[in-house]
This record gives structure tokens, sequence and C-alpha cells, in this order.
């Protein structure tokens, strides 16, 4: 017990897009992963402790599940990577450039930040140099065994993205992908919801069931059917940040202009749903494109900004009013598709004439 290999891992920032890879990648190495727990309220108030007020939300919630992580104490090594560019000249916010950097100083605990750098903007900087060093600290050089261990994240990302594309939920995409499982649904025409909507936002944003107060449950509950960047393949994204006569800046665009920028053109999709974080630079940038956009294709939008003061009450009258919004107005176009007939009255007379024929 006292040689496993452990590592810790937040619940926060890029865990809600990579784990399936992490999981894979870690666990074929033999290296224990230990989670932090789901978000709670204590998380989120134990993470703003740290910081100032500005701070944005996911990034106070990560710092609260690092927390999490250090109480649990079996944990002494803690996965904080700092990813400061995706692709050449597709950069993170600085907040997530700078990730490892704020935890290291606003954290006083005797225990190891593994902070491996992920810059493809850099020279000679790619994807094994990164998990090379994510490894180092357990003793694991070997290049052939991390790149075999690699193919295994991938595997697993791979099988978690053909579900979720498939209009698999969230939750079961993981939870099969985890499990070494492929299981895509059927999807039954007859249980079409007559209202769909795209949800706009950061996956550490939407997925995080305590800072969007379950709603996916929510819309669910109000007969609603929810579409997000999941569904979409990258050439999608990419043609809905194009519709925006943009090129791609931030390393997470994608799920947030992209997604909208091809939900907009889609005319199945009724209304345009936007969760971004009080605070967020990037996001404020992104989501006044999208507010600008809706009006041109007339879609209607809602913008819900969250932080650790956000009220479930407030959240939810919001959503309701919108979505009964849509419903009101996708009732109102269908009232004036329908063709009322006109029709020429003749009354039938034959029966009269004969009757007073035979008198």
């Amino acid at each position: 017990m006292e040689n496993e290999k452990i590592i810790g891992i937040p619940r926060g920032m890029s865990f809600y897009n990579n784990y399936p890879f992490w999981y894979g990648f870690f666990t074929a190495l033999g290296i224990k992963i230990v989670l932090s727990d789901p978000t709670t309220k204590q998380t989120m108030s134990d993470g703003a402790a740290l910081v100032v007020t500005e701070t944005c939300l996911p990034i106070k919630i990560y710092l609260g599940h690092i927390l999490n992580l250090i109480n649990k104490k079996m944990v002494k090594n803690i996965f904080v990577p700092s990813l400061q560019s995706i692709a050449p000249k597709i950069y993170n916010c600085s907040k997530i450039r700078g990730l490892p950097d704020l935890v290291r100083n606003v954290i006083k605990a005797d225990v190891n930040i593994i902070e491996p750098t992920l810059d493809k903007s850099a020279k000679n900087q790619g994807l094994y140099d990164f998990l090379k060093e994510a490894v180092k600290p357990y003793g694991i050089t070997n290049f052939d065994e991390i790149k075999a261990a690699s193919k295994q994240g991938w595997k697993v990302y791979n099988n978690f993205l053909v579900m979720a594309r498939s209009g698999m939920s969230y939750k079961k995409s993981m939870h099969y992908a985890l499990s070494g499982k492929v299981f895509i649904e059927e999807q039954d025409k007859k249980k079409e919801a007559p209202i769909n909507v795209a949800l706009i936002s950061h996956g550490y944003n939407m997925y995080d069931e305590r800072a969007t107060m379950k709603i996916f449950d929510k819309l669910e509950n109000m007969d609603v059917k929810v579409f997000t960047s999941l569904q979409l393949t990258d050439e999608q994204m990419s043609e809905g940040i194009a519709a925006f006569g943009q090129k791609k800046y931030w390393a997470n665009e994608h799920e947030m202009t992209g997604a909208a920028g091809h939900y907009l053109k889609d005319n199945k999709i009724d209304g345009i749903i936007s969760i971004n974080a009080f605070g967020c630079g990037p996001d404020s940038l992104m989501v006044d494109k999208i507010t600008r956009k809706a009006k041109e294709f007339g879609k209607p939008l809602l913008v819900l900004t969250i932080d650790e003061q956000t009220g479930e009450a407030g959240f939810i009258t919001r959503l309701e009013a919108f979505i009964d919004m849509l419903f009101r107005k996708k009732r109102s176009k269908i009232m004036a598709d329908v063709e009322m007939r006109e029709y020429d009255y003749i009354p039938q007379t034959n029966i009269c004439d004969s009757l007073f024929a035979n008198k």
C-alpha cells in the first residue's frame, strides 16, 4: 500500500473534457487515480476563501477540489497541468495557463504538485513531452511504455466521444467509457421533445452539477431536449466559428462560439442558452458576439451568469420563463402555418324537394 502509485485529480477545469484520456493513460501505467468529491457549497466556499473576489468561479471551485484531495490524506501527488497552448497560436486564458503557479502560491500543504506543461505554440514541445513530464515523478521514463499508455488513453477518450456524439448523456457516456464499453442508444423519433435547446458553455461549467444546479435534469423535466458541443465534430465547430467571420484564437472557443455558430444556423434548434462565469474575460467577449449573431438569426438567447452567490430560485425562474416563451413562440408558429380551408356552403335540398313532390 505504501509503494502504491497514486495520483489525485481535481474535478474541475480540464477534468470534464479530458478525464477519459487521463483515466486510460494513468491506469495503463499502473497509477491509481483518486478523484476529489463532487462539488458542494463547501467546495466553493473553501476555494473562494483563498483568492480575491474577482477570481472567476471555475478557479474557485478548482481550488476547493485541491483542498478536498488534500483532506483525503492518502493523496500526496496532485495533477495540475499547465495547458498553455493546444495548437500553434491557439491559447488558453491566463488563469488556466498559470494554474500550477496559482495553486502553489495559495495552497500551503505538504503535497507534490505534478505540473506538466503543454505548449504547442513553442518549438519542440509536443504531446509526448507533456506526458513524460506527467509521469516522471513515478519513475516512469520508458518512451515505448508511455506511448502505449497514451494509445489506451485515446481509446477510452474516443469511446466516450463516440457515445456523446450519438446523443447519449454526458454521465452515461463517461460511465460506459470508463467501464471499457461502447453502447449506442437507439434514437426513437417518438421520444423527440417538443422543444430543442442548444446549451453553450465550457465543460467545467455545464457538467459541474452544483455550479449549474443540475440544469440538464431541470430542462429534461421541462420536456426539453438539450444539444451541446459534444454532439458536434471539430469540423462543424470550426464552421461555426467561421460563421462569425473570425478565426479561432482561444483554446476552448470551439465549445462556445463554434457550437453557437453551428446551432444558430440549425432550424431544429428553438433557442440558445449560454452559461458563463462572472468575471471571465474571454467568455464576455464570446458571449457578446453570440448575442449579436443571435439577433441576426432571430433566434432567442438566454445568457445565464453564475458565481458562488447564484441562487437556485432566481436561476430556475429565468430558465422556466425562457422555456415557456419558446413553447409559446413555437405554438404560435404552428398555428400560423395551419391553412384554414374555406368551404362554400350549399344546402342539401334534394330531400325537401322529394317530400314536397309526394304531396
